[in-house]
């Protein structure tokens, strides 16, 4: 029996091998010249970049993969432990190490607000008890019956999931810079703190129980090692292969149709697209189930993300491998994005230096950055090659007057990527950064399904899809399919 699978992000990546454990022959299409969707590896003048997720939280994930083969992933992969996870650096200058031992991540709490101490416990504890349910439980069970989130309702209501992330936060800390730093992780899977579901504590928990990790070589050594083993497994990998359409006879997947014509067919298709692009633009009205047109009709998006990426010709030793910048507004400018989805002045970032633990990402003396900040997503109907670069000089600046002294002279081999790069590179609909926001009623059953309402042997994983973006939630979406998709029949 045959299977396709449609786009070779992380999602996409772990269905083609756990389909292939299920003695499929699988062929793999993706529009892109690398596997790994987002997550390509940029090469310019000496620096390397991670283009994509550079924060490996649940390894285990990873090793699953290779040992439906026997196979263990450490062979393939080195990963190291960061300390600390993240620097997190306010507008008064002030900074907050988050990361290490939980002795280590009491102190730093305590030497910034005393009472913060007990309060931070309570939060970890919390998050444990929705990360048992949440995600030891719930990632990798599928949504597509209502019953299922019917039996879970209690639970999660016990769980307090109608709070936001930062409602769960300021019920136990009362310091604001604190607030701010541990409410800061749902932007990490394209969610606003003040309006996505507490559901998502659960990633304190998940750091503090997993740690967070940096692959050796960068997030593409990951990808390369995938690739290379769904190549010992015999799954075919075609790049630069942009499907069309999906070809639907009464009801039934049946393949896919590529761009300029050439036709594929299939017993299982398995989506690995933005969902709003699926359904929006590769399968006809008339062939989906009321409930996705529903559900694409009030879908709310994540924020868009205007990327700069670049090198500078010194390094920058004292600057940590993650850092939070913070701007001086929070809920303001969260608001700016989402809600109002203008381009503020002003900012908060994402800083990476893959540098400060692989020096290989770099040419000897000099340092390998990115820079990430939360924009709007193409709803706001900026013009990216106007408003661009005057952004691009802003974050310069910002970042030349606090961690990154002199940056305008010593800054080169620069490129960013907009909202507009999302949506063409690859395919996100408004360019919008994760898919469809994490809000409750995007969530588990109300999310889009891993297995499509109304059409036979079509499955989706990946962000916009349950269990949600980010790493781990795009490997248990794969992980949903073991469930659903039964073994081939030869």
């Amino acid at each position: 029996m045959r299977a396709l699978v449609i786009g070779a992000g992380f999602g996409g990546i772990a269905a083609a091998l756990r389909l292939r454990a299920k003695g499929y022959s699988v062929t793999v299409l993706d529009r892109c010249a690398q596997i790994g969707g987002r997550a390509q590896v940029f090469e310019r003048g000496g620096f390397r970049h991670d283009a994509g997720p550079t924060v490996i939280t649940a390894p285990f994930l990873f090793e699953d993969l290779f040992n439906l083969y026997g196979e263990k992933f450490s062979d393939h992969v080195t990963l190291v432990p960061l300390k600390p996870w993240y620097r997190f650096h306010f507008a008064d200058g002030e900074t907050f190490d988050y990361g290490g031992c939980l002795e280590e991540t009491l102190a730093e709490i305590v030497r910034i607000e005393p009472k913060d101490g007990d309060g931070y416990l309570r939060l970890l504890h919390q998050s444990k008890r929705i990360f048992d349910v949440g995600f030891t439980e719930l990632s990798a069970r599928s949504f597509h019956r209502f019953k299922t989130m019917l039996r879970q309702i209690p639970r999660l209501l016990s769980l307090r999931s109608y709070e936001t992330v930062w409602q769960l936060v300021a019920r136990h800390l009362v310091n604001n810079k604190l607030r701010r730093a541990f409410s800061i992780q749902s932007l990490l899977v394209g969610g606003n703190p003040f309006d996505t579901t507490s559901i998502y504590g659960l990633i304190h928990y998940l750091e503090r129980a997993h740690g967070v990790h940096f692959a050796m070589g960068g997030t593409g050594s990951i990808t390369r090692a995938l690739g290379d083993l769904m190549l010992r497994q015999g799954i075919d990998i075609q790049l630069g292969q942009t499907v069309r359409s999906l070809t639907i006879e009464q009801g039934i997947v049946k393949g896919v149709v590529m761009e300029g014509g050439r036709s594929l067919n299939a017993d299982v298709v398995v989506s690995n697209v933005d969902p709003a692009h699926l359904y929006g633009s590769m399968i006809k009205p008339s062939e989906q189930h009321i409930a996705t047109r529903l559900k694409l009709r009030a879908a709310e998006f994540s924020m868009g993300l205007f990327v700069l990426y670049f090198g500078t010709t010194r390094t920058y030793p004292e600057v940590a491998h993650h850092t939070i910048w913070m701007g001086e507004r929070y809920r303001e400018l969260l608001a700016d994005i989402f809600n109002e989805k203008i381009l503020s002045e002003d900012f908060s970032l994402y800083l990476h230096r893959p540098t400060a633990t692989d020096p290989s990402f770099a040419p000897i003396g000099c340092d390998s950055f990115y820079v990430l900040c939360p924009v709007p997503n193409l709803l706001g109907k900026q013009d990216w090659k106007t408003d661009g670069p005057p952004l691009r000089d802003r974050i310069v600046a910002a970042l030349g007057r606090t961690l990154l002294p002199d940056l305008a002279t010593t800054i080169t081999e620069e490129f960013f990527m907009t909202p507009t790069d999302f949506e063409h590179n690859y395919l996100s609909q408004y360019g919008a950064g994760f898919s469809v926001s994490p809000i409750f009623r995007q969530s588990a059953w109300f999310r889009f399904h891993n297995r499509a309402e109304g059409i036979k042997n079509l499955y989706l994983v990946g962000a916009g899809t349950h269990p949600g973006a980010g790493l781990p939630g795009v490997l248990c979406s794969a992980k949903v399919l073991d469930s659903l998709i039964p073994h081939a029949v030869s």
